[in-house]
């Protein structure tokens, strides 16, 4: 959730004509994240969390890349990009980690 207060905050500062934009891009690619792990966890089996998991790194990588153009467009700051760079790896691991759970879930639940 920090992650999606952030790129809210940092979007807020491109120009008006990103509106529409690169700024609807990247929040909506923002608040996926959190939403797809919500809804994949509210399934209540394993199997479809896994798909929610993949669904939400997925987001989470077309952010990494709006973030690297705005950068490059001079959008947003060096500092600021590389904040939510930071972010989005931190989510990255919790992701990926969760994946890991789950699949030695299923490898015990297999024997």
């Amino acid at each position: 959730m920090q992650l999606v207060r952030n790129v809210y905050t940092q979007t807020a500062a491109m120009p008006k004509a990103e509106i529409f934009g690169l700024q609807s891009q990247m929040r909506r690619a923002a608040v996926s994240v959190p939403s797809n792990i919500a809804e994949g966890h509210g399934r209540l089996s394993d199997q479809l969390f896994r798909v929610f998991l993949a669904q939400a790194r997925g987001s989470l990588c077309e952010l990494e890349t709006q973030i690297q153009l705005c950068e490059d467009l001079e959008f947003m700051t060096i500092i600021h990009a590389q904040e939510l760079r930071q972010l989005c790896e931190e989510v990255a691991r919790m992701i990926n980690g969760l994946l890991k759970t789950l699949k030695r879930k299923d490898t015990k639940q297999e024997r």
